[in-house]
């Protein structure tokens, strides 16, 4: 608690606003609170929110923060400082989520979401991963077709209402879901225009999006700002599950970088806020002068955001925010969250609780200097091994689909529900045969098409070199790409095994989508993880460097 000027010094800081200054008589006050993929965190994630430590500006710290009781506090907390208010979010709600969540297809985080006061949220890629008729299907209630109803109480759907503005059904050429909503304040109205970034079917199983089209997100919001001054609105806000990345990774501004940049700048200048999501960062930044807010991920943080509106012109006069951290040891535990959490978790306890093995060291997510974790090296080791009755000799994991470390308890004692935190998204494993060059043309996809490098975990027995200083599509190293010791031969034909989002082209990985052959579907993901700790007993990190990083 010591701390705590510091923290409110610091957020200020990272905020980049000043205080308001009293409100004029011919303006009404509205505050917009903010979270984005929040993925079902409806307990605090491991690790909370990092942040600069205020002590030494080199460190940073780790704050207990999130989870649905403590966040529920704060949004009542903080719109109680002003009776116009409204709770949104930029997408992602659900999707990768912990067990607790992902056992009931998520329906217990639309239900705390909804109880907490949310109204409004775009839709995210993660929205997408079981398909547009289970999307539709959380807004709307009933049954899950095929599981039938889990939950303590029967679900009867969203509170909240989902926005789809540049998401088309490619039969009827209409969003799925509305484009935006309008709120009116003191009589003011104000459009929330929701939407998610276009190039979801890159990163989402191609089953998910079937018959949809995702259209530009800038040019989506332009065309509807005519309509939307045709009814007299003046304020317009957008909730994009889109983002950027801050340039020190602690929120500062200027120098954010990513997606959402070129997008601001193409918006027409009608739009007055933009609230991000999608990269996971928190930042509350100024583009070409327009305010546009992110509040990190799992609901550690709380977007608040006071707008000042021209009671004259309907427009929006001013914009200010800063990021709360949804601290656990200053905002108590909301009493119906917790009664909701608890019913989910008497349901969910024998087979979350289950013991599956032991760990002698946590295993790390975050990748080293070639691109490589501990974790990642385990699960591809765990997919070869599951794999080994359909010939495989290799795997590959792409690192989005690895969510949190993997530590254990105190003991090391490693449950079921640690790894569904780790590996969330119950893919089925696919184990396709490729041809030496196939293999280096899959590997060199980890650089071309991509915001960012995605460097593939492999499994034991696969090594390799690549160069930085090397033009994307040649770098890896001519020569290195090696199997047990012996160079890979581009006509050698080899079977890998990928997750089934990988086998259909997901992260931009088309190569293995093109020219995979011979497939033969196995386990699912966490059923091999699952086994390969059940066999072990105890599961080691491995230190085997398998990929070298030149320059």
């Amino acid at each position: 608690m010591r701390r705590l000027p510091f923290f409110i010094a610091l957020l200020a800081t990272l905020a980049g606003c000043a205080a308001m200054a009293p409100r004029p008589a011919d303006t009404v006050a509205v505050k917009v609170l903010a979270i984005n993929d929040f993925h079902g965190n409806l307990r605090p994630p491991a690790g909370g929110f990092r942040m600069r430590d205020p002590q030494d500006p080199e460190k940073s710290i780790d704050i207990a923060a999130g989870g649905a009781e403590h966040l529920a506090s704060a949004v009542r907390e903080l719109r109680a400082r002003n009776p116009n208010h409204v709770f949104v979010a930029a997408g992602d709600l659900v999707g990768a989520s912990p067990l607790l969540s992902a056992l009931f297809d998520d329906e217990p985080t639309v239900e705390s979401l909804g109880l907490m006061g949310l109204a409004i949220s775009a839709v995210g890629n993660h929205e997408f991963d079981r398909g547009a008729a289970e999307l539709l299907r959380l807004q709307r209630g009933g049954c899950h077709p095929d599981k039938g109803c889990k939950g303590p109480t029967p679900f009867a759907g969203a509170r909240f209402q989902y926005l789809a503005a540049s998401t088309i059904d490619t039969r009827t050429g209409q969003p799925i879901l509305p484009a935006y909503v309008v709120k009116r304040f003191e009589g003011i109205p104000v459009a929330f225009i929701g939407l998610t970034l276009k190039t979801t079917p890159q990163i989402v199983m191609p089953a998910g999006v079937a018959g949809l089209e995702f259209r530009d997100e800038a040019a989506t919001v332009n065309a509807l700002v005519p309509e939307l001054r045709r009814q007299g609105i003046e304020a317009i806000v957008v909730l994009i599950h889109e983002g950027g990345f801050p340039a020190s990774g602690h929120g500062d501004c200027p120098g954010l970088s990513g997606p959402i940049v070129p997008i601001v700048r193409q918006l027409d200048p009608a739009v007055d806020l933009v609230i991000s999501g999608h990269t996971h960062r928190a930042y509350v930044c100024r583009i070409d002068g327009r305010l546009v807010t992110s509040a990190d991920r799992y609901g550690t943080l709380l977007g608040e955001i006071d707008l000042l509106l021209d009671r004259a012109s309907g427009d929006v006069r001013e914009a200010n925010a800063r990021n709360v951290v949804v601290r656990t040891d200053l905002f108590a535990k909301d009493e119906a969250q917790t009664r909701l959490i608890e019913a989910y978790e008497r349901l969910s306890a024998p087979l979350a609780r289950r013991v599956v093995g032991r760990l002698a060291a946590p295993l790390a997510r975050d990748e080293g200097p070639a691109g490589e974790s501990p974790l990642g090296q385990l699960v591809a080791d765990a997919q070869l091994a599951a794999t080994a009755d359909a010939g495989a000799q290799l795997a590959l994991m792409n690192p989005g689909g690895l969510r949190a470390a993997l530590t254990g308890d105190a003991q090391g004692t490693v449950r079921y529900e640690d790894l569904f935190a780790a590996q969330p998204f119950s893919n089925a494993l696919v184990t396709i045969t490729l041809t030496g060059a196939q293999l280096l043309q899959v590997l060199e996809q980890q650089w071309a098409g991509q915001a960012r490098p995605r460097l593939l975990q492999v499994s034991r027995g696969l090594s390799y070199a690549w160069d930085a200083a090397r033009p994307v599509g040649q770098r890896i190293v001519p020569g290195s790409l090696q199997l047990d010791g012996h160079t890979i031969a581009p006509e050698q034909r080899l079977r890998v095994t990928v997750n089934a989002y990988l086998a259909s082209g997901g992260d931009n990985f088309k190569a293995l989508a093109e020219n995979g052959s011979d497939a033969h579907t196995g386990m699912m993901d966490i059923e091999a993880l699952e086994q390969y700790f059940r066999r072990a007993g105890t599961v080691s990190p491995t230190t085997d460097g398998r990929i070298q990083r030149l320059n």
